[in-house]
């Protein structure tokens, strides 16, 4: 299990503790590191926003479902939702008939059925999840945002996906949730089951970001 420190340090900085070294790796991983060296096209960057139309379809699923859970439910943020973000992004990225047209790898497989399964089984597994994606799109997404931007000129569909206009300030935002992470009723046991849950999701999205790295070969810029 994940070491975390607890006397007097607040959930919330132990869990980035426990998940920094995977966080890390996965800003790492080749294809993350091709996509923000510019190295890749527009198309090539259209390949993770398909996988994460089935990864967050896998997580606001289960967030309907944590409306009533007693400690699930304070993560459930109808202003997070990406879903809508990402329709309207893969409509002009893939074209009118995108739905169709898209398929999830069997990384992306593997980690939204994870996912579900996790949340299911406790409310715990939701929040690690819930954490790993959604405080990562406001904070660390924001450079994705910036370089599809820059690079492709994109303002408006094609980078909906990372504005949180429904948030207002960000780091108050993300204060709030570190506040609601250090007042979840776990005790030491169960904030160290978070904590794995945590690095298991980074390690999902490792797990994507390989795959997306096989096929960039097609995808490369000029």
């Amino acid at each position: 299990m994940t070491e975390l420190v607890l006397d007097q340090t607040p959930f919330s900085k132990s869990l980035r503790g426990s998940t920094r070294d995977a966080h890390e790796r996965a800003e790492q991983s080749r294809y993350m590191k091709a996509l923000l060296g510019g190295e890749l096209t527009l198309a090539g960057y259209t390949q993770l926003a398909i996988q994460y139309y089935f990864i967050y379809g896998a997580i606001e699923q289960v967030s309907d479902a944590m409306a009533s859970d007693p400690v699930g439910r304070d993560f459930v943020f109808d202003e997070l939702r990406r879903l809508p973000k990402l329709a309207e992004d893969l409509a002009f990225l893939v074209g009118p008939g995108w739905r169709s047209e898209i398929r999830p790898l069997p990384a992306t497989e593997d980690y939204a059925r994870r996912i579900v399964q996790t949340s299911q089984e406790w409310a715990g597994g939701y929040v690690a999840h819930h954490y790993t994606r959604y405080l990562g799109d406001i904070a660390g997404g924001q450079v994705i945002r910036r370089l599809l931007t820059r690079q492709y000129r994109l303002d408006g569909p094609g980078v909906f996906f990372y504005q949180f206009d429904g948030i207002g300030s960000a780091p108050a935002f993300r204060a709030r949730y570190r506040d609601l992470l250090d007042a979840a009723p776990w005790d030491e046991a169960e904030r160290g089951r978070v904590a794995d849950e945590a690095v298991a999701a980074f390690e999902c999205n490792i797990a994507v970001f390989d795959e997306l790295a096989e096929t960039m070969g097609r995808y490369r810029a000029a």
